[in-house]
């Protein structure tokens, strides 16, 4: 039903720069990266792992660059939502709440690579410090439906906005 895999090196780099500003330390997280997977068999999400360390103070955001795309049949796709112990403990949050990966995003000119903007949202003063290797994220396969009416033919290039930036050039 669906398949992980990493993004090219290449294509990690470009984001971690655009992310982080520089280079440093991309090739090591790269090596380093691991593919999502569930932690027990009645586990519905399959944990996304932190490619470096990091932590964020309250208010503090980060966006991360998994490394991973995700391949899925026609008629589902991938709701990411942060890991429940650390959004009750820190009000750590994803934000755009919860992030949709289509399945014709994996086609992309980015090769689909899932990325994951988080916030310390803490009322308590809570730092959250996530350890290379560690869960933040989960993702949960979902299906979906379409009106009988449906006759789009569109077709995705890119990620977020790239839908409707087709409507606005028309």
């Amino acid at each position: 039903m669906a398949q992980f895999a990493l993004v090219s090196q290449a294509q990690f780099l470009a984001d971690w720069t655009a992310a982080f500003g520089e280079e440093a330390g991309a090739a090591e997280a790269y090596e380093a990266l691991r593919l999502p997977q569930r932690a027990t068999k009645g586990s519905a999400g399959y944990d996304f792992f932190s490619p470096i360390s990091f932590s964020l103070a309250p208010g503090e955001s980060i966006l991360l660059p998994t490394g991973i795309r995700v391949r899925m049949e026609e008629g589902w796709f991938l709701a990411c939502y942060p890991r429940s112990g650390l959004g009750f403990r820190y009000r750590l949050q994803l934000n755009n709440t919860v992030g949709i990966i289509d399945g014709d995003y994996y086609f992309s000119d980015n090769e689909g690579h899932i990325l994951a903007r988080l916030t310390n949202d803490s009322k308590e003063g809570k730092t959250v410090a996530i350890p290379q290797g560690t869960g933040f994220m989960q993702g949960i396969f979902t299906p979906f439906g379409i009106t009988w009416e449906d006759e789009v033919s569109q077709e995705r290039n890119g990620g977020f906005g790239s839908t409707t930036k087709k409507e606005e050039k028309k």
